[in-house]
């Protein structure tokens, strides 16, 4: 499957806030990073991109420059950035930090979330399967990233889902290219519609068991490429 061009994508908005440009250049980079565009070991200079993208040098150096603080990409003097490879242990540590937050503040909210909010998010989970079946890694990370950060969202702690976004981001979904070509990310998708069912039916046990898979797959899929 050849890579798909990435642009600045329309990412979701909590609470209200517009991401400057600075952070959709940013974004765009992450989705060539998923897409396959940018690849770990290899240098890109700040130019290139910018060519690439279609947009100025300067935001493509300080959305790196924040990539870096992500620890995605490192400075090389007078030559760019380098893309880094994260390693087995540091993708184990992201789910089990993942799984410490993400599968307790879900199961939780199958007592107090609104139905309604819940309803909400199933264009998002809706979207991450036909984007998962379609082969639009992009589409498919965006719309994922939107139903989990939307759900922790509703536990109303900010700073939990910034957490959790910032893990997202350093881990980068692995392995994703492997698992469309094997017909295995739709079915991962899937569990999305999974988690909201078992929430509106306030089921507990359901949400908590479905969320250990999911998680538990989601580090399978970094693991496949």
């Amino acid at each position: 499957m050849p890579a798909q061009r990435a642009s600045a994508p329309a990412l979701p908005t909590l609470g209200g806030k517009k991401p400057s440009y600075r952070e959709r250049v940013a974004d765009a980079l992450r989705a060539a990073l998923i897409a396959g565009e940018l690849r770990p070991g290899e240098v890109y200079s700040a130019p290139g991109l910018a060519a690439r993208f279609g947009v100025s040098a300067t935001p493509v150096r300080e959305a790196m420059l924040d990539l870096a603080k992500e620890g995605l990409v490192d400075t090389v003097p007078n030559k760019g950035f380098r893309v880094t490879a994260v390693s087995e242990k540091q993708l184990d540590e992201y789910t089990h930090i993942r799984s410490l937050i993400e599968i307790p503040t879900t199961a939780s909210l199958a007592a107090t979330a609104d139905p309604a909010a819940l309803e909400a998010l199933r264009p998002a989970a809706q979207e991450s399967v036909t984007a998962a079946a379609t082969g639009d890694l992009i589409a498919h990370v965006e719309a994922d990233m939107r139903f989990h950060l939307g759900l922790l969202a509703l536990a109303g702690n900010e700073h939990l889902v910034e957490v959790v976004r910032d893990l997202r981001k350093r881990s980068r979904l692995y392995g994703l290219h492997a698992l469309v070509k094997a017909g295995r990310l739709e079915a991962s998708a899937a569990e999305h519609l999974d988690i909201l069912d078992a929430l509106i039916a306030r089921d507990e046990e359901a949400v908590r068991a479905v969320m250990t898979r999911h998680l538990g797959h989601v580090r399978g899929l970094w693991a496949a490429e």
